[in-house]
């Protein structure tokens, strides 16, 4: 999918939330060939947002690409570091798909499963702004927080 212009704009004050940080570090993290360089932020994490114009180019049924997966890991990844920034507890986040973008990914925290999303229709990944990425990442940590508190032996063992 070409896309023609950013909708990310460089001002944008959800940039420096601590999701879109720590994604913006994975996404370069897993840049090995070195595409970011020289990049914004704004440019890094705009594919992730999909707008009803650039949803519109995206088949209705279809498989992932290798890039959207990448970018599908990087946000659970990204969820998991925050979990594990704010218990001090390691969190381990395990993504399983199906070629055709079906599956499921939980994040463990101990042997407590403090995110479990049901995962469909993969090759549409994306949020419809930084802001709706960063008000569903805070609930799901939140999810998360309280599930560690309440089942905290779970959790620590």
């Amino acid at each position: 999918m070409a896309i023609a212009a950013l909708v990310v704009q460089e001002d944008d004050t959800n940039l420096g939330s601590d999701i879109v940080k720590d994604m913006i570090k994975q996404l370069r993290a897993i840049d090995t060939y070195d595409t970011y360089e020289g990049w914004s932020e704004a440019k890094i994490i705009d594919p992730i947002v999909l707008t009803k114009e650039r949803k519109k180019n995206i088949p209705v049924i279809g498989d992932p690409d290798e890039i959207t997966i990448a970018r599908l890991k990087a946000y659970y990844n990204s969820l998991a570091t925050l979990i594990e920034k704010k218990t001090g507890l390691m969190a381990a986040p395990m993504v399983h798909l199906s070629h055709e973008g079906f599956g499921r990914a939980l994040i463990m925290v101990g042997k407590l499963i403090v995110v479990d999303k049901i995962l469909r229709d993969t090759h549409r990944f994306g949020f419809s702004s930084l802001e709706d990425l960063r008000e569903k990442s805070d609930q799901t940590i939140e999810k998360a927080l309280g599930l560690i508190e309440k089942y905290n032996a779970a959790a620590t063992d």
